[in-house]
């Protein structure tokens, strides 16, 4: 009796997980959107002043320290 209820639970779990293999058109659109302000944004904040002086200041620092 528990042996059928557990192989009809697993059953129906192996069924839901491998109901999708992959993203639709509609999914790899969304994602690539995503993707593209996550880049814009991103390179936006590194390219920004305060960045970039600061890790001038980092660099600076680094090469002016005597061993």
């Amino acid at each position: 009796m528990w042996s059928r209820m557990f192989r009809g639970v697993q059953v129906r779990i192996m069924t839901a997980a491998a109901g999708d293999d992959g993203m639709s058109t509609a999914e790899y659109a969304i994602g690539t959107i995503a993707a593209a302000a996550f880049g814009a944004v991103l390179y936006t904040v590194v390219t920004g002043d305060s960045i970039v002086s600061a890790l001038t200041g980092i660099i600076d620092k680094a090469l002016a320290t005597a061993v």
